[in-house]
């Protein structure tokens, strides 16, 4: 493997993502990932994630169980090596667990499409699989009807089986020969049955001696009256064997016969395992899809002295994924496209090295098609190489130095950087004398910045901060020290560089304030301005970074208050549907009670005798019956209605379907995910979609219109009196309603316009309805989808009509 991979411990990371692979073929494919060639593979492999990831949510016990990697078997059929029983069933169970997979994703196609596109390559063996279900149990044993040749000779077996226990057992029964027996049990030497016979009494019993007891006292001896069976058992034994191998022979040539196609099956498995296995990991690690963006194909022209060609690297909370997930502090790595080398100061184990080793471990898995540990939005530049130079590479086999180490590293790759490679350098120029280290240190970076690399670059030189607020597209960075504690905060400050802590761990440490003095009066007065004037920076963006945590916090609150809201909504339907439902279903019982008392009554009443009695059944029916009629009309309201009013359909059925080609800010579907998305913006032939928390770009012509923006507010465009003009679907007519229907009218119907984003409802109460209108308006002065209400009528029928304002969702 790449060297510079190894030193940013990728290896590591497949190591880990081989664990959530299903069988070892998903393994190997998994231990062998590298980085795509191209940046089209690379969004490829990122969106077979990403749909994997949205399988596992539609169906979370899907796997490729069962399944094991048969091209050993393959192979070994090929050159006319029998398979045994045991590797035939792993045969038998990998194509029925293919089979599976098959019939699953491409039924799921229209969902996942690519990955349906692989499980169509795999092509279902069903005559293969009949043929060694035929033949096989499920323990492996080749079955009695493997074929009638078999099933004879087994047949014959078992009745010369029988015969010789039966003759053996006369034998050690019959008290001629029980007295000369150890025991009197029967049992098989060498696959011929035999009897113990004491070792002092073996003339006693003649016959054949096949073994001996381990103490020597007995003798396991075939007596000669069953010699004869015993030949003709061992003969249908090997007739058997022979049997067998020719069974065992025609399914491992069957096997050979479609090796190519198992070939085929077994790698799409593979692929699809290693998919699968990197939508494992990101869900373990919480990871994100990144925007992965190519780099131009035409070198642009050099901006002044800034030699950057536009390469992006924004991790937003990114976390090294090898580090332990509750302990390891995100780090925010944000370059804009002006800035093409990153300068990182501050103290030793204060998170230098981990950062260095984060941005080229993320770019590495991000390239590799697996989800990266970082808040949703990270976005990176397709680098066709990564060179990194971190770490005591000190040899002694060698003769190299520290120093010397580094450079020769450095050395073998400066060469082959160009405008398409990310630089890691780790304390670049240290091990030498300061000063020289320092110069080597700058020129370097002069080259490295001419080749209109990236790079990201890691030192304790003072001279390099310099050289980085000079230089355009070389930017300053430094790791956060808390002087308080003495601990580094592992926290990332881009614009800064590190500041020198020293006197004040100094004085924490309890350095005479004396010789803190005398240490501050030797440096130069411009360097310690420059040091208060850095203090005061960092206390300009603490408080920055205050003010940004507590506006996220805010926004995070009034998302929650409107989710939780929006619950509440949906639980109020839901609880009013129950109730409906429960008061209908104890109705519908107490009914059935009385009507089956009902029937009773009539039964009686027709075969009653005395007049008097019949009268007054026959009056007590009639009441009843008509009680029942009255309920049964009643009944009906207790029926949960529609979610949708029909008032509200009628209204969005009149909407027409949106048209044209998609806008910004337009809801749209991606055809190839089948998701929806809102779109963010349109580069030539590709789309930005926001589809959840995740940001991808797409081909615009995959996307289909589903929703227009919505860019009017239509109660502010409200008609001073809407009422002489009502817009169809918005009216909800009370008139002929008691009070309590009214109201429970009232409130289902304003929940459902405020879900169906209707501005505004018109409420019609009708004629002399003063008391309806007050209760009305009672419920629609506590109601919380409310804002404003207002009185009208209607200019024909001079029916009482309010106008309700409702909020906005």
């Amino acid at each position: 493997m790449n060297r510079h991979w190894e030193t940013l411990e990728f290896p590591k990371i497949l190591a880990r993502l081989a664990k959530y692979a299903d069988f070892s073929a998903g393994a190997e494919l998994a231990l062998s990932l590298t980085p795509a060639p191209d940046y089209r593979e690379a969004r490829e492999r990122l969106a077979l994630t990403a749909e994997a990831r949205a399988l596992f949510v539609a169906r979370p016990d899907f796997a490729l169980g069962g399944i094991h990697d048969i091209r050993p078997w393959v192979e070994q059929a090929r050159h006319e090596v029998i398979i045994m029983p045991q590797e035939l069933l792993q045969v038998r169970n990998t194509l029925l667990g293919a089979e599976q997979v098959h019939r699953v994703l491409t039924r799921l196609e229209a969902q996942f499409p690519t990955l349906a596109d692989i499980a169509w390559r795999i092509a279902p063996q069903p005559h293969l699989i009949a043929s060694i279900t035929r033949v096989l149990d499920d323990r492996g044993e080749v079955r009695d009807s493997a074929s009638p040749e078999l099933a004879r000779i087994r047949h014959d077996l078992r009745v010369a089986q029988e015969r010789i226990q039966e003759r053996l057992r006369r034998m050690v029964t019959s008290p001629e020969v029980a007295r000369y027996l150890q025991d009197t049990v029967i049992t098989r030497r060498e696959g011929r049955f035999v009897i113990p016979v004491q070792a002092g009494f073996k003339g006693q019993v003649p016959g054949v001696v096949h073994d001996r007891s381990t103490t020597g006292m007995t003798l396991f001896m075939e007596p000669l009256a069953v010699v004869e069976l015993n030949n003709a058992l061992r003969e249908l034994t090997l007739a058997e064997e022979e049997e067998v191998y020719r069974i065992l022979a025609e399914l491992t040539h069957q096997v050979a016969a479609v090796g190519t196609e198992l070939d085929a099956l077994i790698q799409a498995l593979a692929e699809l395992d290693l998919i699968l296995a990197r939508a494992r990991y990101a869900d373990e690690i919480q990871a994100t899809l990144p925007e992965l963006l190519p780099l131009p194909q035409t070198l642009p022209p050099v901006a002044g002295e800034n030699y950057g060609v536009g390469a992006v690297l924004r991790l937003e909370g990114a976390r090294h994924p090898l580090l332990d997930p509750q302990k390891v502090v995100p780090v925010d790595i944000m370059l804009d496209a002006e800035t093409h080398i990153l300068i990182l100061t501050g103290p030793n184990t204060g998170g230098k090295t981990v950062s260095l080793k984060t941005a080229g471990l993320l770019l590495l898995m991000a390239q590799s098609g697996m989800h990266i540990p970082a808040d949703a939005g990270s976005t990176l530049s397709f680098f066709e190489s990564v060179f990194v130079d971190i770490g005591d590479e000190q040899s002694i086999e060698q003769s190299l130095s520290t120093f010397s180490s580094h450079l020769a590293n450095i050395v073998s790759f400066l060469e082959k950087v160009d405008q398409r490679s990310l630089v890691l350098l780790d304390e670049l120029g240290a091990g030498t004398d300061p000063a020289e280290g320092s110069a080597l240190a700058r020129a370097l970076l002069e080259d490295i910045r001419k080749r209109r690399s990236l790079a990201f670059v890691a030192t304790h030189y003072p001279e390099l901060k310099l050289y980085a607020h000079n230089t355009p597209g070389v930017r300053n960075a430094s790791m956060e020290f808390d002087t308080e504690t003495l601990a580094p905060t592992y926290r990332l400050t881009i614009g800064l560089p590190g500041r020198s802590n020293a006197f004040a761990i100094a004085r924490r440490l309890g350095v005479p304030e004396s010789v803190v003095k005398a240490a501050q009066a030797m440096i130069s007065g411009e360097d310690l301005r420059a040091e208060d004037m850095l203090e005061d920076l960092h206390h300009l963006r603490l408080e920055a970074v205050r003010s940004r945590d507590a506006a996220r916090q805010a926004r995070h609150e009034a998302q929650v208050l409107g989710a939780n809201l929006h619950k509440r909504l949906a639980g109020i339907e839901e609880e009013r549907r129950t109730i409906l439902q429960q008061a209908r279903e104890t109705a519908d019982a107490e009914v059935a009670a009385v009507r089956q008392e009902l029937e009773s009554l009539r039964r009686r009443l027709r075969v009653e005798p005395v007049r008097d009695v019949r009268e007054n059944l026959s009056q007590i029916v009639t009441e009843v019956s008509a009680g029942l009629a009255e309920v049964a009309a009643l009944t009906p309201d207790l029926s949960p209605e529609p979610l949708v009013d029909a008032d509200l359909q009628s209204a969005a059925a009149l909407e027409p379907p949106p048209t044209g080609a998609p806008r910004p800010g337009d809801t749209v579907r991606l055809a190839t995910l089948g998701l929806e998305g809102v779109l963010v913006r349109v580069d030539g032939a590709e789309a930005l979609v926001q589809a959840g928390p995740v940001r991808t770009r797409v081909p615009f012509e995959s996307l289909t219109l589903v929703r227009r923006e919505q860019r009017a507010v239509v109660p502010e465009t409200l008609s001073p009196t809407p009422a002489a003009a009502p817009s169809p679907g918005l009216q909800l007519d009370l008139r002929g309603l008691t009070a309590e229907e009214a109201l429970l009218r009232l409130d289902r119907y304003l929940d459902q316009a405020t879900m169906a984003r209707l501005p505004w409802v018109r409420v019609v109460h009708g004629k002399g309805t003063g008391t309806l209108r007050r209760e009305v308006r009672r419920q629609l002065g506590d109601h919380p989808l409310v804002v404003s209400y207002e009185s009208a009528t209607e200019r024909d029928g001079g029916d009482g009509v309010t106008i309700v304002h409702l909020i906005k969702t």
